[in-house]
């Protein structure tokens, strides 16, 4: 992994109102590199990850994207215009529900294509041989390309969602409890899946979830919130085994008696 941050925050607050979601927030991705964050419901922490993926903007603080090239982006004063450009291009979102990541009118192969075509790529055999190899590689049967993704189970249209968002090849992807709602069993599955795609792909993700089991697989470092803010962060085994917060030692805690 490079020294410098793919992805940095600093001293970012992200207010909605009155209501301050997330206060003063240092944290950095690295090319390649998974980062986890954790914390109850109501901590901030999918606050952050919008904020991070230019979707939120904060009240005071900066978010910097550094792309391929070496080029810094300010992500707070770019133009709406660049911004859905960067998500097209150089990131991915994956949400919790699937049906706010898809379009259930279409089909998979539709989904999986349409980024492409917003990117520009016109020929049709190139998108429909790009459709059927990305959904492949989230182990989903190309016999079932041409349909609807309505009709697919919970644990399918999130491999859709994951494939619409690796299929133009992304340096970071964001991933919204994409586990969240799913079966043990599929949950599971996913995750492994997760795992050897990233690992393959060498793509950074942002991965805000609940549940430590997750993280422990996937993430490289750990960020712990509570009530908006960081209380600790630091390699994942090191947080999870080891924790120095009252607050993360109250997570683990909480995973053990589960």
């Amino acid at each position: 992994m490079s020294d410098a941050p793919l992805l940095e925050a600093e001293a970012v607050t992200c207010r909605f109102g009155r209501v301050t979601a997330c206060r003063d927030i240092d944290v950095a991705v690295h090319a390649g590199e998974i980062l986890g964050i954790v914390g109850e419901s109501g901590a901030g922490k999918s606050t952050l990850l919008r904020c991070l993926a230019g979707v939120v903007r904060p009240a005071s603080g900066t978010v910097t994207y550094t792309d391929a090239g070496g080029r810094e982006h300010p992500l707070h004063a770019l133009e709406d215009s660049a911004l859905r450009r960067l998500a097209r291009t150089d990131w991915g979102f994956v949400h919790q529900h699937p049906h706010d990541g898809l379009r259930p009118h279409l089909s998979a192969g539709a989904n999986v294509a349409e980024p492409l075509l917003r990117c520009g790529e016109t020929r049709y055999g190139r998108i429909r041989t790009a459709a059927r190899h990305w959904l492949e590689q989230v182990e989903l049967d190309p016999v079932r390309m041409d349909d609807r993704v309505r009709t697919f189970s919970g644990g399918m249209q999130q491999r859709v969602q994951l494939a619409r968002n690796l299929v133009t090849e992304p340096r970071l992807l964001f991933l919204d409890e994409p586990t969240g709602g799913l079966d043990v069993s599929v949950q599971a599955r996913l995750l492994d899946l997760i795992r050897q795609l990233v690992a393959r792909l060498q793509v950074a993700v942002v991965l805000v979830t609940h549940d430590l089991a997750a993280v422990r697989l996937l993430a490289h470092r750990l960020v712990v919130m509570q009530q908006g803010g960081i209380v600790e962060q630091g390699l994942t085994d090191q947080v999870l085994d080891d924790p120095q917060h009252a607050y993360s030692q109250l997570l683990v805690a909480s995973e053990l008696r589960c």
